[in-house]
Parts: structure tokens; C-alpha cells; sequence
């Protein structure tokens, strides 16, 4: 099997990138290897419709059942990797069978960061990234449960969000001043402490975990290092993520938060490549490297990084996005903004009623925008951070003002 292109990691990226694969031509094998024993699906449901029982277990896959055999991809699920050997162009697998391949792509994702607290190892205590996790919150969000989210990022907000929505009483805590403090700056991060705390969420910022304590091995209550006592029938951890690179590591790949590719998503060694979470691919727009941890990236990145496995001309550019659903705010976020990497934020449209538009600007230049319960402007927020130019603010701010008409080349 010389001739294999091969795909470790088989999340949404994998999947797409085995179906790229056939859908330019390439009629070679395709090994597909995931040490989950669920085939391929997307994890954005995990933290919404699915856990708020909103949508069926089926709506959560990649393809039906059958896709892989149709297609003559050989799905290999409850299978791990344990080496990569790129001078050899070979795989070796826990049961020790190697296989060899023509081209490799590691979309091998990212695992939650662990609470490093004493009690944390104790039963009822949950972390969110596979389905299994999503099925046991479920039984966890029940009327006046008494869940404890430990950290305020998207996941965070997400599972505290559809608690709330199960009925359960919800204490948030959050190290930071704000929730997704790094990722939207101070003037929009209030608006989501506002919201949670308007849906009955206990929002602790500024906390400091000191123990989880337990009743008879379960968790019973977190104790901050303040002394205080929160009671806790369960406790969602949703810290961070790190990625998966210890394969990429032992193998000799350069990885610097995550493996390290160019813009065609080529690793460091020949015929290896990257995609999805675990990669920190340079992007030729934004002019660094950048590794993100959202499904736009796991969707889009591995259908190229497939296209460059097959030899075709590519140079991955997209502006990072990402989005969320908490109670009755949508929100969509287009672009890249560096903690303290802006100058202003503006607003457009009314932040009480609950539907606008926020703007990042560096030196009167769009670097990103959210859209908040208000839709199809995405594409006129992409063109107007690409076009680079200086924008007049007021103008920006008016909802009168059509975004098209902002740049030369907005157009």
C-alpha cells in the first residue's frame, strides 16, 4: 500500500480530507485512523444542539454509515497511532502493524486541559470533547442541579448556557476579569458576563480554585482559594485545550504550539502534513502563524491540505471564524485580533436590544467583527479586513451605512 495516502485523526478534518481526496480523483487507497470507537463527527453539537437535546445523535456525523465503504475509504476507528517514521513513510499502530503510506496527514485535534487541583480525578467531574462526554451532561443537567462551570470560554458558556436551559442552578468561575477577556478585549467581553448573569448564572470572576472535595469519591463542592464553599452535584471543566502533537514531536516534526506548516500546510518533513486544531500553519494574509481551535478551521484546512496532498497549487487564507449560540444570542466572529492588538472597538447598532455588529480596529483598519443576532453580513465583514483600508468610524457605526460601501475595494 505504497501508494496510501493516509489520515491519522479521524474527527471533521480526517473526514473531509478523505472526502476531498475522491472528490479530485484520487483513486489510490485512503486509510482513515481514529482511536475513537465513533465514526468521524463534528463537535460544535457537543456543546449545543445536541446536549440541548435540540437535535438526534445521527445530525452529529460526518457521513452515514455507509459513506466510508462507498467510497472505498478505509475507516480504521478504536485504532492508535503510536509512531509516525517520516524517512521510513510509515505509521505503526498500537497492536504493532505498520503501514506505509505515499502521503500523510496528521489531523490528530486537541485534548482538553486537565484542572490540575486536588479532587479533580474524582466522578462528576466532566470535561467536553467527545460525544460520550455530551451524553453523560445531558444526565447531568437536570431541574435544580447544581452545576459549576470552571472557566468562561466558549465551551464554558456554551454548557452553562444549556444547564441553565435544563433548569439547573449555574455558578460560573472564571479567572479572568470577564469571560473570553483574551479573545474579545474588555468593552465586548461585558456584554457576555451581562447575558449569563441576566439568564440567573452565579458569574465568579477573578476565582481561584483551590480543591474539588468529594463525598464518597463523587464531587461534592468546589472550594475557591478565598475560603469559600460552592456545592456541586457535577462540575464542567472547560479550561483550554492543548494540541495533540506527541506523535509529531517523536517523529522529529518542528512543533511550536501545535505542528508547525507553511501555508500549503506542509510539516517539516517531505509528504507529512497538518490541519485542524493540532496545526500552526503560517498564514499568508495575517503574515505569522497562527493555530485555531474552531470548526471552520477543522472543516476548511484539511479539504485543502488534501487538494496539496494531491500535488495541487494551494495556499490556505481563509480569516478565522468561529461562532456560538448561548439562550437567544447568535453570534458569528470573522478575523484576528491579538490580545491588546487593537486600538477601538466599534459598536454598530444597539447593544441593548441585543442585535449589532463590533468592529476591532488597529490605525483605522478593520482587523475583525462580531455579528450579534444579526445575519448575512458576514461576507462584507471579510472583505473589509482584507481590503486593509482606513475606515471612517462614524460611518461604521451607522447602521444606515451599507458595509460594502466602506472600502474602495469593499465593493
Amino acid at each position: 500500500m505504497t501508494n496510501a495516502h493516509v489520515i491519522v485523526g479521524a474527527g471533521l478534518g480526517g473526514a473531509k480530507a478523505a472526502q476531498t481526496l475522491r472528490e479530485e480523483g484520487f483513486t489510490g487507497p485512503v486509510v482513515l485512523i481514529g482511536d475513537e470507537h465513533e465514526r468521524p463527527y463534528e463537535r460544535p453539537p457537543l456543546s449545543k444542539g445536541y446536549l440541548l437535546g435540540k437535535d438526534e445523535r445521527e445530525k452529529i456525523y460526518v457521513h452515514t454509515p455507509h459513506w466510508y465503504a462507498e467510497h472505498d475509504v478505509d475507516l480504521r476507528l478504536g485504532t492508535r497511532v503510536t509512531a509516525v517514521d517520516p524517512a521510513a513513510h510509515q505509521v505503526t499502530m498500537a497492536d504493532g502493524s505498520v503501514l506505509a503510506y505515499a502521503k500523510l496527514l496528521l489531523t490528530t485535534g486537541s485534548t482538553p486541559r486537565p484542572l490540575a487541583v486536588p479532587g479533580a480525578e474524582l466522578a462528576g467531574v466532566h470535561y467536553l470533547r467527545q460525544a460520550h462526554e455530551s451524553d453523560r451532561l445531558k444526565d447531568a443537567f437536570q431541574p435544580g442541579a447544581r452545576i459549576v462551570v470552571i472557566g468562561a470560554g466558549r465551551i464554558g458558556l456554551e454548557t452553562a448556557a444549556a444547564a441553565v436551559s435544563a433548569g439547573a442552578r449555574v455558578t460560573v468561575l472564571e479567572a479572568a476579569e470577564l469571560p473570553l477577556l483574551r479573545v474579545l478585549g474588555r468593552e465586548v467581553a461585558r456584554i457576555f458576563a451581562d447575558l449569563h448573569r441576566a439568564r440567573g448564572v452565579d458569574l465568579r470572576t477573578s476565582a481561584r480554585i483551590a480543591e474539588l472535595t468529594g463525598n464518597a469519591r463523587t464531587v461534592d463542592a468546589v472550594l475557591l482559594a478565598d475560603g469559600t464553599r460552592i456545592p456541586a452535584d457535577a462540575v464542567v471543566v472547560g479550561v483550554g485545550i492543548s494540541p495533540n502533537t506527541d506523535l509529531a514531536t517523536v517523529a522529529g516534526l518542528a512543533v511550536d504550539n501545535g505542528i508547525v506548516t507553511d501555508e500549503h500546510l506542509r510539516a517539516s518533513a517531505v509528504d507529512v502534513y497538518a490541519a485542524g486544531d493540532v496545526a500552526n500553519a503560517y498564514h499568508p494574509f495575517l503574515g505569522r502563524h497562527i493555530r485555531v481551535e474552531h470548526w471552520a478551521n477543522a472543516l476548511n484546512r484539511p479539504q485543502a491540505a488534501a487538494r496539496a496532498m494531491l500535488g495541487q497549487e494551494v495556499s490556505y487564507d481563509r480569516l478565522p471564524y468561529f461562532y456560538t449560540d448561548q439562550y437567544d444570542l447568535g453570534m458569528e466572529y470573522t478575523g484576528y485580533v491579538e490580545p491588546d492588538g487593537y486600538d477601538q472597538v466599534v459598536f454598530r447598532g444597539d447593544r441593548a436590544s441585543g442585535e449589532f455588529v463590533a468592529f476591532w480596529l488597529a490605525g483605522g483598519r478593520v482587523l475583525a467583527g462580531m455579528n450579534v443576532n444579526v445575519w448575512d453580513v458576514t461576507e462584507p465583514i471579510q472583505k473589509l479586513i482584507r481590503s486593509r483600508e482606513i475606515v471612517d468610524p462614524a460611518r461604521l457605526a451607522d447602521p444606515l451605512a451599507p458595509l460594502e460601501s466602506l472600502s474602495n475595494s469593499a465593493g
